[in-house]
Order: C-alpha cells, then structure tokens, then sequence
C-alpha cells in the first residue's frame, strides 16, 4: 500500500513543481509573458476547451470512486485498483492545473489562473492520505 500512496503522491506533486517551475520562469523574466496576447482566435479556442475540460473533470474526478463499476474493482482488487483508478483521478486534476498555469503566461488572461486556482483546491479534497486510501478499498 505504501508504494501505491508514493505514487499517487508523485502524480500530484511532479504536476504542481512543474507549474511552480513555469510561474518563477515568467515571473522572473526568463520567459515572455504574454507572448499570444494579441491571438484572439487561439485566445477563444483554448479557453473554450479549457473552460470543458475544468468543468468536467473536477466533478468526474471528484466522484470516480462512487461509479459502482470502478467501485467494485476497487473493492476486488484493492491496491493494484487504487493505483490505477487513483492515478487517472489525480491525472486529471493535476494536469489540467499545469496545462492552465501554462496558458496563463502564454495568454496572459485570467481565466486560466482562475482555472489553475480552482483545480489546485480541489485537488485537496482528495489528497491521497493513508486513511483516505484505505477508505477508498474497504467498504
């Protein structure tokens, strides 16, 4: 157990060092800010879809476990369902995060901080701790 809890915990810290990483890059001046600020067309696109894929993967992600086809996995097969099922939950939270923390300093809009913002809360709520894994494979 202790290996599938390491694993989901690099699935959510490797996503947010990076994002950290991007934010002192811009911040710093390494990077341009801003550098398709001027690309409406792009602008729209990327927010549009951005905008769905927040939407839909923070309730989908917030409610796997209650999907009773996985729910049963998890209570089969335990460790090797968590692993698998857990990674997907976390991936989706945490990659978009990035992906919108990018988009910010490429865009410079808001939105996508916003986004990052609200992903980066609700990836709190399902922080893989010990007793929270062992709840999630036990009835």
């Amino acid at each position: 157990m202790d290996f599938v809890i390491k694993k989901l915990w690099l699935t959510i810290i490797i996503p947010v060092i990076i994002s950290l990483v991007v934010i002192i890059a811009f911040e710093l001046n390494i990077f341009s800010p801003g550098i398709y600020q001027n690309e409406a067309v792009a602008l729209f696109v990327f927010t549009s879809i951005m905008e769905l894929v927040t939407l839909i993967s923070i309730p989908l992600a917030l409610r796997l476990f209650k999907i009773k086809k996985i729910r049963e996995e998890l209570m089969a097969m335990k460790e090797e369902a968590l692993g698998k099922w857990g990674v997907l939950r976390l991936t989706m939270l945490a990659d978009t995060m990035m992906i919108n923390t990018v988009l910010y300093y490429i865009f410079m809009n808001v939105a996508f901080g916003y986004l990052a913002i609200i992903l980066f809360i609700s990836i709190m709520f399902i922080l893989p701790t010990k007793s929270r894994c062992y709840s999630d494979i036990n009835p």
